[in-house]
Order: structure tokens, then C-alpha cells, then sequence
């Protein structure tokens, strides 16, 4: 192979990933230039790209469904972002009655509803009695819709509340104007904060199949319950919770869903639990089977996604971010619970001041909560009551209640950091801090030509991100929420930007090479050293993927004997991976919604739960091109694995947490933390290479290959400091809060004793003894000369001051005689 070939380098992450594209020659490709351009508007383009080509995407995981192939494209094109105006008109309701029991949770979602910026209007349905409005304090709480209480059955005189939201619906669909202007509506119920906007089109909602979530618990929908109140108990879909539906298809459900709930509610002699479900055997979940009864009806089935709501107390899925809590269980973190049943008469929206119990801060679940799964979970559960108090705080403001006094909680509440922890993001500082480590390494490794990054973010996160000069970036539009399943699943978005880069991008590379973000390179990694050629990539093992010899390869592949257990590093001809690009995204999807077989004895998955289906996306792809890998051993390693004696690595991936004696390093970790946007922020050092422990030489050239990953990365930030120009690192005014650290404002640095000195100093860049010695001599030296310089210059100015007033007093005397003088010559 000449010195004049081309090849490239991608390197990818889950949200953001990397392409690096080199030319063996000087020669900058135009790729980079325009990448480069000073007046390149990354949010424009991010706009064109969605515009004008979004669909080859999408619309690719759809050819093979011809009928739906309009459908996707229109659906690609109209999810442009939901920070921008809707693309349709969409409102949000909810049903309540007149006490104070639902005025709280009014409170909590109506502020999670502008907190997370739904687009549209929400409108509470208000269902009162004449008796009951007399007294109502809450008319003002939100805009709301006043319907007639059905609470006490105008026929029967069976009083069962629920049935009030299917009969408001109804009322608002024959009486409000806002139902006539409207094309998607979303029904939620008061228990419930919202975390992110609810777009039925970008869930996968269309007419004649909305979304919702799955209540596995009505089991009515199997049995004779659903025999004896649908003629289609085939339909039967066990949802609730989160309803996403078009208007068209509410008109039609809508009398259904009360018609339906009124038979179950009368039908008191299957009321029991193993009919039901209902733990209380009284009926009380009428109003749900009607909902599902009604649409069965009317021969609507729904899209059920079971990661779009969680309950707190429940740990979500790895890699779901639910965008719904439905807190209509009691929920606990350690000591603190809370269950709004002990609230049902409570009227604190209207006592000033008050709030409910203040839960554990974040610090305090991290240290008493080892496993970082259940960590996830239990941060749920307070910001689900925290968003309540929030709610709280700023009604009674809105009430004109007296401030508050100060508190810790409080000011954790109005803090930055609080709005950062509710708020899921893609383009976050996480991955920056690896695009640094990871630049600067490139820049070290020797590595021919130029460097790429493709980055996916939606609109919204891409306005607020502030790290587009780490990388020469290609903008790539966001497919971590699917537009047409609704799954959240960040890791499609890999082969997904992979083929946007093919398809925008204009390139004369023979050779790819696909990294991951969090990797640090040792040397060049080129084609030819390591055997790659058209038809064979090359690649390093990933011994884990044992479904590349069991059922998962067999039905996804129609090669299975091809299936290479392979990722990681991965080297490609163009020509193969233009071939190859289309079919690992098909087989991603394919993979990813296979939920059957996510069980480890299939995928080798320990969470079991689908998290490296664009691993086997990218093996049963290949295998269907019938690409075998070069499969090498010598490319990569992970710090914290011994290597093999004499082996070069060029790739560090630390993907696994490691450690050298009493320091480790887990990038986990520091998912919360800037270090990228906070001056002189850097990881703790490792230790010194002297200080390895020699006395086994496995693990001395272990250590010594972990300490070096780890000094690379630190080495990495410093440079990056000091290229933004941060200035003395003692005059840093601020550094970011490690994970199990709250930075409120100034005042609580001031108030809070408690606060750990101990780990914000091991975010500034540590020194040697000597070199502190040193500095803090010289600080002393030139505190001791500035206070003697002071001195002296007082002590000038104080005898110059008393020698003007000696002067001035013996003028003053002189001018007094010379006036008597003159007055008695007179």
C-alpha cells in the first residue's frame, strides 16, 4: 500500500462520536475545511441536516416496510426538535376533583409541565359540585376546564370518583374550543411530574395507534372479564398511566371508555382479585378496564413502551430515562419515605412556607448506597419530591407569601445544580472530558492526518452545549429517543451518524477506523500493519458476545456461521462499510427490539436488558455481508487487564473501572462532572510509576499501563486549561462539584460547615512537596514585603500630614497677630 493512500478513523460514543479521517499525504482534505469554517452555524446546520435528509436515515429502518415508507419520512421531517414551535398541535389534560388532595399534585405537575417544556397548552378538567365550588380555594392553580362531578352516579348513585376523567374527556371534546383545534392529545393522571417533553409523533404514536404505558396488572384483559365487555377481547391492551393519542381516535374512545367503565363498575360479581387484578376486590380500577375495553371497541391497539414511566421506588432499566413518574406508590430513600395517601387532606398549597419532608441530599444516598443502579433509582425518588417542593415554593410565592428563610434545602432547590439533575441531556460534559483526553492523545499517538467528530444531539441540547470547538465536528441528528418505537436507546445512534457521515459527507479514504470516546491512543493504528483489505476488516475480540453462537445469531442473521464476536477497534474499507453501514443499523433495531431473547444465557447482557444490541447489530450486519475479521489481540487493552508480555497496545479503553493500590479510577463516576468547563478541574493523580508495587512483574506492567492512562488523561484537561486561558489555577474562583457533592451558591460555602474540602482539592492539580514549599515561601515573602511597603508609604504620608498641620498652626497664629496688630494701628 502507498504512503499516499487515504484512510479514516471514527471514534464513537453513545450520544457523540468521533471519526477520524487522515490522508497520508499533506494534503488537507475538503471535509475538514468545512468543518473548520469560523462561520459555521452548528444549530442551522443541525436544522438542514434534519430537513433536508433526516429521512435517509429513518427511512432507511423502514424499506423493507413499503407501506409505511411515507409515513416515516413524515414523521423524520416534522421531528426537527421540540425546543422550536410544534409541528402539530398538541394538548395535555389531566382530571382532578375540587380538594385539597389533588391540588398539591396540580401543583407538582403543572410545574413539571413548564419545567420540562412541553410544547402546547395544558388543561386541568375540574370536576366539582355546585356545594363543593363554594368553598374551593384552587380555582387559579391552572387553566382549567370545569366539568360536571360524576362522582355520584347520576343513575345508579354509585359514588366512584374515577369515573370523572373518562366523563370529562367527553365533556371537554363536546364543549371546549380547544378540542377543536387540536391534532394530538396526551392524557396524564395529577399523581405524576413530567421530566421531558411528551411528543406523541417522536414516541411512535400515529392514528389509529397511540401510545401508552403498560399496567401488566389487568389481568382482566386475558380471562372472561374481557370476553363478557368487548366483542374484540383479542384487542385487549393492558395500558394506562400515559395516554398519547390522536384526536380523531379520542372522538371515537372517548363515550366508549365511559360506556365500558359504567359496565365494569356494575359488574360487582367479577369484581374479585383474580378476575381483576384489583388487590382491594372492590371494583376501584373500573375506570382502567373501561379504557381498555373501549378502545378494544373501537379496535385501537396501542404501542405500549414500558420505559417511557416509572414509578419512584422502582430502579430503571439500564440506559432508560424515563420522561414520566407516576408516584402513586409509597416510595422511600433510607429512613425518608413518602406516600401521597398520607397527604389526602393535606392543604399545604395554601400554608405558607411549608413543604413536605426534606428527603436525603444526593451526597448522602451515594454513601449509603454502594450499587450505582440503585442509586439511579433512589435519585428518582427525590427529585420527584424535590420537583414537588419546587412546585411548592414558587405557588406560595404566586400567593404572595413571606420569603422564606434560608436553608440548605432551599437554596439546594434554586440551584443550578438541582435544574441540571432534573434535566436528561445528550450533549453532556461526559463525553467532552473523553473527547479531550482522547484529541490529546491522538495528537501524541502519531496518528496520520486529521480528526472528526461526529456529534448527535437534538436541537434543544444543542443550543445550551458549549463544547464545539473540542473537535472538528460533523453534526449528525439524534436517534437516542427512536422516532418511530419511541426507545430510548443512545447506542443506535453509532451506526446511525455512521451512515448520515456516508451519506453528507464526500471522501476519497480507503480506510475507516471506528474507536470508541472513552479510549486513549498509544501509536497509530494503520490498515496495513495490521491486515485489513477490502473484504477484511480487522477488529478486537469481544469475547462476551456468546450470541453469535446460539438462537440470537440464527434468527438475525441468515449467516450465523459468520458471525464474528468482534468490537471495540475496528478497521473497514470504504467501499465495505458503505455496504455494511445500513445493515448495522437495520440489525441494531432488529436486535434492540427483540425483547425476548435479551436474557444473559442469550446475549451474555448482565443487566438483561438490550443494552448491546448495536453490538450484535454491528456482528449480525457483518455477517450478512459475510465480512470475516482479522481478529486481533494486539490493538487494544483495557487498563487494570495484564498484557501480554511484549505486545505494543494502541488503544487504551477504559471502559471498566481500575486501580493502582489506593487510587482507581471509574469514568462512571464522573458522569456529572465539568471537567472540561471548570478551570483546572482534573481527575485525582495516579500514583508514580516508582510507587508501583515491583515485587510481581504482571502486575507491575498492569500498574504501569493503568497510572499511564491515567496521567494521559489528567495531561489532557491541563492543556485544555490552560489553552482557554484559565489563568493562575489559585485564582480559580470555582471548581466543579464531585458526584456526591452539592454546589449550591456562595452563601452555602458560608453556612454549611460540613462541606468536604477534602474532595474538591482533588480537583485542583496537585503539586509536588517542594514545589508547594516553594510557592508558599515566596506567597509569604511577598505578603511580608507588601506589608512593609504599606508601612512605610503610611508612615510618609502620616509625618507629611502632621508637618502641613505645623505649618498651617503657625501661619494661623502669624495671621492672628498681624490682625490684631492692624486693628490697634487702627
Amino acid at each position: 500500500m502507498k504512503i499516499d493512500q487515504y484512510f479514516g478513523l471514527v471514534l464513537s460514543v453513545p450520544d457523540m462520536f468521533l471519526k477520524f479521517q487522515s490522508r497520508f499525504s499533506i494534503t488537507t482534505l475538503s471535509l475538514f475545511k468545512n468543518n473548520k469554517n469560523s462561520t459555521f452555524d452548528p444549530q442551522s446546520h443541525a436544522i438542514q441536516i434534519f430537513e433536508t435528509s433526516l429521512s435517509s436515515i429513518v427511512a432507511s429502518s423502514c424499506c423493507m416496510m413499503a407501506g409505511l415508507l411515507t409515513l416515516v419520512v413524515v414523521l423524520c421531517l416534522i421531528n426537527i426538535g421540540w425546543s422550536q414551535e410544534a409541528p402539530y398541535r398538541i394538548h395535555t389534560l389531566f382530571s382532578v376533583e375540587c380538594q385539597n388532595y389533588f391540588d398539591w399534585q396540580t401543583v407538582g405537575l403543572v410545574h413539571s409541565f413548564r419545567k420540562s417544556g412541553q410544547p402546547g397548552p395544558i388543561t386541568r378538567l375540574l370536576s366539582c359540585t355546585d356545594e363543593e365550588k363554594k368553598s374551593y380555594r384552587g380555582m387559579d392553580l391552572a387553566p382549567t376546564f370545569e366539568v360536571p362531578s360524576m362522582s355520584r352516579h347520576p343513575r345508579t348513585g354509585d359514588w366512584y370518583p374515577a369515573i370523572n376523567k373518562p366523563a370529562g374527556v367527553v365533556h371537554w371534546l363536546k364543549h371546549s374550543k380547544d378540542a377543536q383545534n387540536v391534532d394530538w392529545v396526551v392524557i396524564l393522571d395529577a399523581d405524576m411530574i413530567i421530566r421531558g417533553p411528551i411528543l406523541p409523533w417522536e414516541i411512535g404514536a400515529e392514528k389509529g395507534r397511540p401510545v401508552a404505558a403498560y399496567y401488566g396488572y389487568l389481568v382482566g384483559c386475558d380471562n372472561i372479564l374481557a370476553k363478557l365487555h368487548t366483542k374484540n377481547p383479542e384487542l385487549c391492551d393492558k395500558v394506562g398511566g400515559l395516554l398519547a393519542m390522536h384526536i380523531d381516535d379520542l372522538r371515537a374512545l372517548a363515550p366508549m371508555w365511559l360506556s365500558k367503565t359504567e359496565e365494569v363498575r356494575e359488574d360487582t360479581a367479577h369484581w374479585s382479585t383474580n378476575i381483576t387484578g384489583d388487590i382491594y376486590g372492590k371494583g376501584w380500577i373500573s375506570e382502567m378496564y373501561g379504557y381498555s375495553f373501549g378502545a378494544a371497541e373501537v379496535g385501537l391497539r396501542h404501542k405500549i413502551n414500558d420505559n417511557l414511566m416509572i414509578y419512584p421506588g422502582y430502579i430503571p432499566r439500564e440506559g432508560v430515562e424515563p420522561i414520566l413518574m407516576h408516584y402513586g406508590l409509597p416510595f422511600s430513600v433510607g429512613n425518608w419515605s413518602f406516600s401521597k395517601l398520607e397527604h389526602h387532606e393535606d392543604d399545604i398549597v395554601y400554608d405558607c412556607g411549608r413543604l413536605f419532608p426534606e428527603p436525603p441530599f444526593p451526597r448522602e444516598v451515594k454513601a449509603m448506597e454502594p450499587d450505582k443502579h440503585k442509586v439511579r433509582g433512589l435519585f428518582l425518588n427525590l427529585e420527584c419530591i424535590n420537583t414537588l417542593n419546587q412546585g411548592l415554593i414558587i405557588q406560595h410565592a404566586a400567593f404572595g407569601c413571606p420569603k422564606p428563610k434560608w436553608s440548605k434545602y432551599l437554596s439546594f432547590l434554586k440551584s443550578k445544580h438541582f435544574a441540571e439533575l432534573t434535566q436528561p441531556k445528550e450533549c453532556s460534559t461526559y463525553f467532552d472530558w473523553q473527547t479531550v483526553g482522547l484529541m490529546h492523545s491522538f495528537g501524541l499517538s502519531g496518528q496520520p492526518g486529521n480528526i472528526t467528530r461526529l456529534l448527535s444531539c437534538t436541537e434543544e441540547d444543542l443550543k445550551k452545549y458549549k463544547g464545539h470547538d473540542l473537535a472538528p465536528t460533523h453534526y449528525v441528528p439524534s436517534m437516542s429517543r427512536h422516532p418511530l418505537t419511541g426507545d430510548w436507546y443512545p447506542a443506535i445512534n453509532k451506526p446511525a451518524a455512521v451512515l448520515h457521515w456516508l451519506n453528507h459527507v464526500k471522501t476519497d479514504a480507503e480506510f475507516i477506523v471506528i474507536l470508541d470516546a472513552d479510549m486513549i491512543m498509544r501509536g497509530p493504528i494503520t490498515p496495513w500493519e495490521f491486515k485489513a483489505a477490502k473484504g477484511k476488516p480487522v477488529s478486537t475480540p469481544y469475547d462476551y458476545l456468546i450470541g453469535c453462537d446460539n438462537e440470537l445469531a440464527k434468527l438475525h442473521t441468515s449467516h450465523p456461521e459468520a458471525c464474528d464476536k468482534v468490537g471495540g477497534v475496528i478497521i473497514m474499507h470504504i467501499d465495505d462499510l458503505r455496504k455494511f453501514a445500513l445493515l448495522w443499523l437495520h440489525k441494531t433495531e432488529e436486535v434492540r427490539a427483540d425483547t425476548a431473547h435479551y436474557g444473559k444465557n442469550i446475549t451474555g447482557d448482565i443487566y438483561e436488558t438490550g443494552w448491546i444490541s448495536e453490538m450484535y447489530g454491528y456482528s449480525f450486519g457483518a455477517a450478512e455481508l459475510k465480512l470475516q475479521h482479522v481478529i486481533s489481540r494486539e490493538i487494544m487493552i483495557y487498563p487494570g487487564y495484564a498484557p501480554e508480555p511484549g505486545v505494543k497496545y494502541r488503544v487504551f479503553h477504559y471502559g471498566l473501572d481500575f486501580r493502582v493500590g489506593n487510587w482507581s479510577f471509574d469514568k462512571a463516576n464522573w458522569r456529572d462532572v465539568d471537567l472540561v468547563n471548570n478551570c483546572w478541574a482534573k481527575f485525582p493523580d495516579p500514583p508514580e510509576t516508582s510507587e508501583a508495587d515491583r515485587t510481581n512483574e504482571e502486575a507491575y506492567q498492569r500498574d504501569l499501563l493503568s497510572i499511564e492512562c491515567g496521567k494521559t488523561l489528567n495531561e489532557a484537561l491541563q492543556l485544555h486549561h490552560e489553552k482557554r486561558r484559565c489563568g493562575d489555577v489559585r485564582e480559580s474562583s470555582r471548581v466543579p462539584p464531585p458526584p456526591d457533592m452539592e454546589i449550591v451558591d456562595e452563601v452555602k460555602f458560608e453556612r454549611s460547615g460540613n462541606m468536604s474540602e477534602k474532595v474538591v482539592d482533588q480537583l485542583l492539580p496537585s503539586e509536588s512537596s517542594q514545589t508547594f514549599l516553594d510557592f508558599r515561601f515566596w506567597m509569604i515573602f511577598l505578603w511580608g514585603s507588601s506589608v512593609l511597603g504599606f508601612g512605610v508609604v503610611m508612615m510618609v504620608i502620616l509625618r507629611g500630614k502632621r508637618q502641613k498641620k505645623r505649618g498651617k498652626k503657625s501661619r494661623s497664629v502669624s495671621s492672628r497677630g498681624e490682625f490684631k496688630e492692624n486693628l490697634g494701628n487702627r
